[in-house]
């Protein structure tokens, strides 16, 4: 065991570090390296492949990290602020998932309460072949208590998450609960494909007139009929200059599993989750478009999202009974699995999938 912070081989962590103010956690082993804003949501801003020196989340055109607990914008939004200072990178949605939601009181606006909130962070293992930090956070909206352990391994370009949410309060406390990683340039390209376990894709039923479909839109993600008439396959990523916004929630999971493969640069990311808890996949595709705020025009970005529930609103996922449920006291516990793998190929399915070297 090398004292904290002067190792400089195999796995290494740090929460000595600050990001514009904000408290930050750093993780890297000789493969990955792995930034998150504790005081902001413990979102996730960076994810590199040191081999190619690639970041492979997005960056929103509005400038990087701002924080809303320091920064006024405007007038405040009904939706909230998560617009007005969204960074790109991977947010956790908890306990709602899309726009504005009245429930049990309270409002919720997009992305629900702990993406703006400030997590707490314990080291719980630092060694040059493992490093791991349990971050915590309360929801003050609800009474949900939100734990995570975030590991990696040496050798492995894979970060753990082991997640566990409990209900603090006094009686039944429905929620949705999701994981909203966006990836951008110059990972994403027109040569990017998705891998995914769904059998189904189901439109999103709002309001978008830039939407290559009219709802209602669900069947085979490979095969969906445009406005036009046109059979799409959404599984590949729009070119560079392609005006594309879609939302999809990609459902009949055969496997808590996708991947995104740039076939020209051979690198890839997947997720691993637990289809038991994370039911469906929501697919955001957001290339030069919606035109509208915040990014009229500018981004070029698609999330694949684990979630609980769909559709994108606590309210309308009761309404379809796909909400979760915890009792007092419960608790549900879940992992994932975020990685990056070097293949020019897709991969089929989360087995044939190596995140070694």
């Amino acid at each position: 065991m090398f004292p904290r912070n002067t190792r400089n081989r195999g796995c290494r962590i740090s929460d000595a570090w600050a990001y514009r103010g904000l408290g930050t956690l750093v993780m890297e082993n000789d493969l990955v390296r792995v930034v998150v804003l504790l005081d902001q949501g413990s979102d996730i801003i960076s994810f590199e492949y040191k081999p190619l020196g690639l970041d492979l989340l997005w960056k929103t055109p509005s400038g990087g990290v701002l924080s809303p607990a320091q920064h006024i914008t405007s007038r405040p939004l009904d939706e909230g602020n998560f617009a007005d200072f969204h960074e790109g990178g991977w947010q956790e949605c908890f306990p709602n998932g899309g726009r504005v939601c009245a429930y049990r009181g309270t409002e919720f606006g997009l992305h629900g309460e702990v993406y703006g909130l400030p997590w707490s962070c314990e080291i719980v293992a630092d060694s040059a072949e493992e490093v791991a930090a349990r971050l915590t956070v309360r929801t003050r909206r609800t009474p949900f208590l939100l734990e995570k352990t975030l590991r990696l391994r040496e050798g492995l370009a894979l970060l753990e998450m082991e997640e566990s949410l409990r209900n603090e309060g006094r009686y039944a406390m429905e929620f949705m609960w999701g994981h909203h990683p966006a990836f951008g340039e110059p990972f994403l390209s027109g040569d990017c494909v998705v891998t995914t376990g769904a059998k189904t894709a189901v439109l999103h039923n709002g309001d978008d007139s830039e939407s290559r479909f009219a709802p209602p839109v669900g069947g085979d993600p490979s095969s969906l009929a445009a406005r036009d008439g046109a059979a799409v396959d959404i599984l590949r990523i729009p070119k560079r200059r392609q005006v594309v916004s879609d939302m999809f929630y990609l459902t009949d999971l055969l496997e808590g599993f996708y991947a995104l493969t740039n076939t020209r640069l051979g690198v890839g990311f997947s997720m691993e989750f637990d289809p038991a808890v994370f039911s469906c996949i929501w697919y955001w595709i957001a290339c030069n478009a919606p035109c509208g705020a915040p990014f009229h025009g500018r981004s070029y970005t698609v999330a694949l999202e684990p979630f609980t529930s769909w559709p994108a609103i606590l309210t309308n996922a009761i309404e379809n009974g796909t909400q979760r449920s915890l009792e007092p006291d419960e608790t549900l516990s879940t992992r994932l699995a975020a990685g990056v793998f070097a293949s020019h190929e897709p991969p089929t399915t989360a087995a044939r999938i190596c995140y070694g070297r």
